[in-house]
């Protein structure tokens, strides 16, 4: 076990963990913010997806020690109201069925926007690839994604 010092939504916390658990386990067992979702274990569906200094990263198989010194935002971070203009896309396009995977798609879509502010339907579809959601809502998503590349 060690004290590692990770920020998370702008806060430090310093955790007793081992060094190679992965970020999802803290930040639901630890932290107690359980937006982040857990879905297969392995990095392939996007439910576990946060922000790693900005960028999308799987947190069910990234270890803890690799997010010290970095920013790691998680949908609680994105805004404290719901406010952000992916979240506000979400809703106009009533994008979410059961919801399990929101979090990652809006995280992954966040990130996206963060790097490019106007990207084409092949960069959507790019750039989601690898977040299942098994209620099929991917024609909203990109819909959704394009609403917030405009208001953003």
């Amino acid at each position: 076990m060690a004290n590692l010092t990770i920020n998370v939504n702008g806060k430090d916390h310093t955790v007793d963990v081992a060094e190679d658990t992965p970020i999802l386990w803290v930040l639901r067992d630890h932290l107690k913010l359980v937006g982040t979702k857990y879905g297969c274990g392995i990095a392939q569906c996007g439910a576990c997806t946060i922000h790693l200094d900005g960028k999308a990263a799987r947190s069910c198989s990234l270890p803890v020690v690799a997010a010290t010194g970095k920013k790691i935002t998680t949908i609680e971070g994105l805004s404290e109201d719901g406010s952000h203009p992916v979240q506000q896309a979400w809703i106009e396009h009533d994008v979410a069925q059961c919801g399990y995977c929101q979090a990652g798609q809006i995280m992954t879509a966040s990130a996206l926007l963060n790097e490019n502010k106007n990207p084409s339907d092949a960069q959507i579809v790019e750039a989601m690839n690898g977040n299942i959601c098994r209620c099929g809502t991917y024609t909203r998503i990109r819909a959704a994604v394009k609403t917030a590349a405009k208001n953003a």
